[in-house]
Formats: C-alpha cells, structure tokens, sequence
C-alpha cells in the first residue's frame, strides 16, 4: 500500500518496539547495576507493565478504555507520541540563546516548516505537538515526519466513533446484505468549530456532486447541461452561523418557514414548505440542512421524515430521464450541534438513516465532549462522503483542538463518558420542575415543548408593565393605532431585554431573552420574529438549558439567582411605575390649576 498512509491496524507486537521506551526484559538488570534490590525492582516493575499493557490494549482495540485513565499516563503516551515526530526536541528559544554551539539534536530542518516553537511554555502546551495534523490534500492523511501526530488522530477519531457508538447510541455499520449503514459508520475531525464544519462539509458535497453528475451524464452519452447545485435549503432556526456557513460556502441558501403546532408551544419543521422547495429548485439543490440540537421553542426537526422526502424525491426525479443515472441527488446534512447528549434524538437519527437519507452530521466537540472551542466530529453512513469531506480541508490543519479531544476522551474513559449522560438524564425531571415553579411564582408559564429535552423556555410577557398606548403621553404623538402598536412593542421589548442583561450582571449566563415581534436583517435576509425561528411567535420568553456537564449544585444555585434576579427586577420596575404615575398626577394637576388660572 501507500507508505504514507498510517492505519492503525497495530499489532501488540509491533506496538511495543517503539511505544513503551523502558521495555520490562531490560529494566532488572540496569537496576541491578545500581545496586537496587531484585525484590524492589520487581515492585515497580509491575507498574511499568500494567501501564504498557494499557498502551498496547489501546492500539490493538482502538475504543475507548472503560474506566478513564490517570493524568500521568495520559502524559506518558502523549509525550510518547511526541518523540516520533521529527523536530521536537527542543525549542527555538533554547536553541538560539543557549551558550552551546554544538548542534546535538538527530534532525536538522532545512525547511520553511519544520515544527518549529520558540516558547517552552506553549511547547509544554502542546506536548511537543508543532507539525499539525493532516497534509495539502487531506486533513486526515499522515505526515511523514509526523508519525505521532498522524497516530494520534487517527486513534483520537477511533475513541470518537467509539463513544457515540457504545455511549450515545448511534448505530454503526449496518450487518446483512441489505442493512443499510447507520449514522456512525464512518467519521472524520475538523479543527474548526461547527459553522465553519458546516462550510466545509457543504464544500466537500457540492465536489462530490459535480463529479458524481458529470459521471452519470458522461456513462449515458446523454447531451444535457450540468445543473449548478448552488442551492440549499435550510429548515429556519435562528443561530447565525448556519446561515453563514451557506454562505462561506459560495451557496445560495433558501430559509424554509417553520410552523408552530396548535396543541403545544413547539416550533417545528414545515414538510410541505421543504416539498414544494425541492419541485421549485429541482437538481440546482445541492443539500439541504436541519437541526436537531435548538434553542426552545425550537424543537429539533423531523429528519427521519426529512430524510424519506429528499429519498422519494430523488428516486422520483432522476437527473438523466429513462435512465438509472440519478447522479449524485439532493444530499441531507444534519446539525446535530450538541444534540449527542440526547437519546430521542439520537435514535431519530438512526432512523432516518434506516429510512431514508443522510449524508453529513455535524456535530460540536466543545458541547458534546467538554473540551474548548475549535473542533467538530462529523459522521455519516457513507464512506465516500467523509473522504470528499476531508479532502476538501485546504493544508494542513492545527492538532491543538485534536491533543485536547484525545486528552478528554481518555480522561473520560467510556464510564465516564455515560456518566456526564445520565446524569444529565436525571437532572432534566428537576430542571424542568424548579424551571416552572420559578415561573409561576412571577405570573408566568414553562413553555410546552415536550420534544426538546435540552433547552427549556418560560413566557415574559407579564414581565413589561407600560401604560396603554392610548393614553401615554409617550403616544400622544402616534397618529394611527399600528404606529402606536409598534412603539409600545418596542418599549415592551426593551424593558424585557433589559432583564436580560441583569442577569449577566448576576453571573448568570447562556440564558436567552427573546422579545416579540424582533426582526433583523443578516448578509441580505430580514428574519421576522428573530430569536424564536417562527415569524410570529405568541410570547416573549426566557430559555435555559439542561445541557451535558452541569452539575446539581450548579443548576440549584442557577434558580436560586433566577429568582432573585426576577424578584428585584419586578421591585425595581413597580418603584419605577410608581414614580412615572404620581408625576402623572402632579402633571395633570398643575395642567389643571393653570387652566383655572386662565379662567380667573
């Protein structure tokens, strides 16, 4: 095979000629030379062992260890690691301004590049990490002078896909000669974080699609144009950076309205909106994206039926006409952000990779895996998707985002990792109860919204108090009824929004305040009703999230603040009020004594 290619398909054997760097056959005699006893040597020796047999086991099964491993021996593998990459034993600073002029390192670099990090400090940082991670053409090829580094993500990707696999529940290759394959059967890691994932996945599509359609008009000698996909449809969900990443892409994207559900508070998915769409764009659509991780009372959308209409439709509309050349069809990404926390979800996902299509999943490592922004997991049933995925990255791309996941997923160890999970789980009941009563106690209502299991969200509305837009002196100056309408929103929606920022000031965050009637306007699209994914959403509301990491005592000291916060705005706004009416009242009454004064 291609020798710069790196499977990690290690033998125990081969492992450990060059991974442990104390072999245990030669330890008792070069202890012995010390002069340390036998009986001792043979004591320490056994750590030594059980930690290379972790390494070992590590390599061969390539999944996550059940129980999490100690700092210390991530450290050692880390650094391990290290030493098999070229240029790294020592820092630029060392070497320049050290009183040795003797060169004494293995390697000499007569290149631009050369892994090269004048600060101890960030080469502490990085274990000694300065190639970076994948080649010109691939984010995923192995470097040749960076075999630790090309080992290393390739290991850390494995832990991945394990731990959606055992611990979030996503169905891996399907078994059988007609199973098809689930959502987690094949992965590939970006150093970026999900909007800028989300660009490149769009990307890597839209190269596959040209030359899958090329392929498929080229095999019929049909003489048609190509159509540009250059189109994507996008379920609405208000987070800027999807839309953006449509756009990084060089793609037109079309919003698709969302509807609200009559029974509940919901905000869902509009199938006959995504339907009628696809028969008006036809084969210009190169995707089209939902989300299923969203921000109440945005609930994530119905892919599993998603996935069956982009199905039917392609099977129904072929790109060459009599022919059994489809081409590449409209593919199906889904932003599945922080939505691996959430077992519904999740099993939604494998479904409509049983049922229909799905292409691309973008999901976060910062929210998903508790490590820093930077980084994203993407998976997808089909192999060749995640290759034009990870061919399309353009150079090599950093390892620091890729050092932190594989340090986390170790530390974490599969226990672990299904233990932040349950937790969670058992802290939505208790979340969602002190949520409502919190509400109640001011006037207000949880929002009904039984399909999103992560983000809770409570009405506001009794929250701004004005006086009625016919009788303010504020209005006095509107001439029609709407124009009065429109003031006394905006005056509504300042006074929430004002709440918003109190709590801030109350350290408290990653709540959202999300007033009535908003619009804003982003890269030439006006979004009515901005916060809520809905052009006319009923209430004004609050959300917070049960989300992966938070701890008991946290979210009980979140409600405590919650409350608080609440009760000293509602003070401060009655105190407010009240001074507003008694100057009212001195206002009419010298406007009184002044006309009396005329009359005299």
């Amino acid at each position: 095979g291609n020798s710069n290619k790196i499977e990690l398909n290690i033998s125990v054997k081969s492992a450990s000629r060059y991974l442990p760097t104390m072999d245990a056959d030669s330890i008792p005699a070069l202890f012995n030379s010390l002069q340390i006893p036998n009986n001792h040597t043979t004591v320490g020796l056994s750590n030594l062992v059980a930690s290379n047999s972790q390494i070992k086991a590590l390599f061969h099964h390539k999944r996550l260890p059940d129980q999490g491993w100690t700092d210390i021996q991530i450290q050692r593998l880390l650094f391990e690691l290290s030493v098999l990459d070229t240029n790294c034993e020592e820092t630029v600073k060392t070497q320049l301004f050290s009183n040795n002029s003797n060169f004494s390192h293995r390697w000499t670099g007569a290149g631009e590049r050369e892994g090269r990090i004048y600060s101890p400090l960030v080469f502490s940082r990085h274990f000694g990490f300065g190639h970076g991670i994948g080649r010109s053409g691939d984010v995923m090829e192995a470097q040749p002078k960076a075999v630790g580094s090309s080992a290393l993500l390739r290991l850390t990707l494995r832990l991945c896909l394990d731990a959606v696999r055992r611990g979030a529940g996503l169905n891996c290759a399907g078994k059988g000669k007609n199973a098809k394959n689930g959502p987690a059967s094949f992965g590939t890691l970006l150093p970026v974080c999900t909007g800028m994932s989300m660009a490149l996945v769009l990307s890597g599509l839209r190269d596959r699609a040209r030359k899958l359609d090329e392929a498929a008009i080229e095999e019929t000698s049909t003489d048609i144009n190509i159509p540009e996909r250059n189109i994507v449809l996008w379920s609405r969900i208000d987070q800027k950076s999807c839309y953006k990443a449509v756009l990084a892409a060089g793609l037109k994207c079309i919003v698709l309205p969302t509807k609200k559900h009559t029974e509940t508070d919901e905000v869902s998915t509009d199938l006959g909106a995504l339907e009628e769409a696809l028969n008006k764009y036809r084969h210009s659509v190169l995707a089209v994206i939902t989300t299923t991780s969203c921000f109440c009372p945005r609930v994530p959308d119905e892919v599993d039926r998603v996935a069956k209409t982009i199905q039917t439709w392609n099977e129904s509309y072929r790109l060459v006409n009599e022919s059994e050349m489809r081409g590449v069809g409209i593919s199906h990404v889904v932003n599945h952000a922080y939505g691996l926390q959430c077992l519904a979800t999740n099993k939604l996902l494998n479904r409509a990779c049983t049922i229909g299509r799905v292409d691309a999943i973008v999901c976060s490592t910062d929210k998903n895996f508790l490590v820093p922004v930077g980084g994203a997991l993407i998976i997808s049933p089909n192999k060749s998707v995640i290759d034009s995925i990870s061919k399309n990255y353009p150079g090599r791309a950093s390892a620091s985002p890729m050092v932190d996941l594989f340090i986390t997923m170790l530390s974490m160890g599969l226990d672990g990792y299904k233990g932040i999970l349950d937790e969670r789980r058992r802290l939505i009941g208790l979340f969602k109860a002190k949520l409502e009563n919190v509400a109640k106690s001011f006037g207000e209502r949880l929002l009904d919204c039984p399909r999103n299991s992560i983000s809770f969200g409570i009405t506001l509305d009794n929250l701004a108090v004005i006086e009625d837009a016919t009788e303010s002196k504020d209005y006095l100056g509107a001439k029609s009824l709407e124009t009065r309408q429109i003031r006394l929103t905006k005056e509504k929606n300042a006074q929430i929004t004002k709440f918003g920022s109190m709590l801030f000031t109350r350290c408290i965050s990653g709540t959202r305040i999300v007033p009535r009637s908003e619009v804003k306007t982003i890269s030439g699209h006006t979004f009515e009703g901005f916060g809520s994914s809905h052009d006319d959403f009923p209430y004004a509301y609050m959300t917070a999230a049960c989300a992966v990491g938070l701890g008991e005592a946290e979210m009980n000291e979140f409600f405590v603040r919650l409350e608080k916060s609440l009760g000293d705005y509602c003070t401060k706004r009655d105190k407010e009020m009240k001074k507003k009416m008694k100057m009212k009242e001195v206002d009419v009454e010298n406007s009184s004594n002044q006309f009396e004064e005329l009359k005299v």
